[in-house]
């Protein structure tokens, strides 16, 4: 009997810290969601779509492209991934989607998303982070790297210069 409640106490004691570490790991590396917002007047002709998971990476470089583009006459609006099921891209020139590979795979919404856009797939602009840094929907060419600070400029010089050629403009 005092074998049975000692390997009792020592799986418990193991699904205890299993769930702990979970739950850690959800808090520490998953996405959190985007509000969306507006920058300029829709009624512009120029017109920008960016979709993003909130995470402290994506979010410098969501900044750095809405700054650049934002003082020209560009209609810009950031919403989460979850919300690309509302999205026609003909209202755009433009979409830009960063998100992250997790459990093996894109967000649904992305892939859905990225599927279903057919002939329009040319305005498409996608950053995907991994842990490996090398993962990407087939098919899709896309940014792939790792979430580090240190790259946001490369990857938002390369993505402005991207957009910029979409958008028709001379950046």
């Amino acid at each position: 009997m005092k074998l049975f409640k000692k390997m009792a106490t020592i799986l418990i004691t193991m699904l205890v810290v299993f769930f702990v570490f979970l739950f850690w790991y959800k808090q520490r590396y998953s996405m959190h969601t985007v509000d969306p917002f507006e920058i300029n007047s829709s009624r512009l002709e120029q017109r920008l779509l960016i979709a993003t998971q909130g995470s402290e990476f994506k979010n410098a470089i969501t900044k750095s492209v809405t700054d650049y583009f934002a003082t020209d006459s560009v209609y810009i609006k950031v919403i989460d991934v979850s919300l690309l099921e509302k999205i026609d891209p003909s209202d755009f020139n433009a979409i830009l989607v960063m998100h992250t590979w997790e459990n093996w795979k894109a967000p649904d919404a992305v892939i859905t998303f990225v599927n279903d856009m057919g002939k329009q797939r040319h305005k498409l602009v996608v950053l995907t982070t991994s842990g490996q840094g090398s993962y990407k929907i087939d098919g899709v060419d896309a940014f792939t790297g790792e979430s580090e600070m240190k790259n946001i400029p490369v990857f938002s010089d390369s993505i402005i210069t991207r957009l910029g050629v979409l958008l028709k403009s001379n950046y």
